[in-house]
């Protein structure tokens, strides 16, 4: 199937890792020119490097989303070299294991942090493409949140963040002088996902044999997802054949999540 993806120019912020690696180099390879933002030099290097051995044009910037120069200088860089953008995918956040179980003594930066990772991090690059996007009437803006950005769970903090990313989405998606310019907004909501050296990755290595009991007990599949499996979906949704899927959430969790 041909996506329509040939040529086209995205940014994938926290590009170098799991999730945002993996949507990276999926569109590349169908041809999509990518750029990713970081703040490990060392794994921008790597990703670059497989970015580059499919024959796209890429760029990759160290940044840290907290500082919004840092922003600027990322969205900079990437208009001075390509003058446009067509795809956001709004990849970086984190926070689900910030903080502690006892709410309340958690401190009060711990919300902010989380939030400002996630949710303002994706404001502030969806603000600065849109105006491209609107020029050229096609654009397409995927936001990674989370299956507790869809229901209850894990800590408030983070589930507060992702819902917050969803609202985004679906608000500006609601909006018929954005749409009309052929932009589409949408979410993607991942399960738990098996990212090496984080997330759960350590307590599988710690006790291999209780985490397997853990997931088939937890887990629909009788595991967890993949990057590539996530990256799949977002590709799709970045794609010309996603013209009608606009404002969605679309989990990808293999049914772990428990709301329809």
């Amino acid at each position: 199937m041909d996506l329509g993806l040939q040529g086209k120019y995205a940014l994938v912020t926290g590009g170098t890792h799991g999730i945002g690696r993996s949507i990276a180099l999926a569109l590349a390879e169908e041809g999509c020119n990518v750029a990713i933002c970081a703040r490990n030099k060392e794994r921008i290097e790597e990703t670059m490097a497989e970015l580059k051995a499919t024959g796209i044009q890429s760029i990759g910037i160290p940044a840290d989303v907290m500082i919004p120069a840092d922003i600027e200088r990322v969205m900079k860089t990437i208009i001075d070299s390509w003058s446009t953008i067509h795809i956001l995918v709004n990849n970086v956040g984190g926070g689900g294991r910030w903080g502690s179980d006892v709410v309340e003594e958690t401190a009060e930066d711990v919300w902010l942090d989380v939030y400002n990772k996630n949710t303002l991090a994706a404001i502030r690059f969806t603000m600065k493409v849109i105006p491209f996007m609107r020029k050229q009437k096609w654009g397409r803006v995927v936001t990674i949140s989370s299956i507790y950005g869809r229901e209850g769970g894990g800590r408030p903090w983070f589930v507060m963040a992702k819902s917050a990313e969803i609202s985004l989405m679906k608000t500006l998606a609601m909006n018929p002088s954005l749409v009309r310019d052929g932009i589409t907004f949408n979410s993607v909501a991942p399960g738990s996902i098996m990212i090496p050296d984080t997330g759960w990755d350590p307590e599988r290595k710690e006790n291999p044999d209780e985490f397997k009991k853990v997931v088939d007990r937890q887990f629909p599949l009788g595991r967890l997802g993949t990057p590539e499996e996530v990256a799949s979906v977002v590709v799709f949704l970045a794609s010309e054949k996603a013209s009608l899927v606009n404002g969605a959430t679309i989990p990808v969790d293999g049914a772990e999540g428990r709301s329809f």
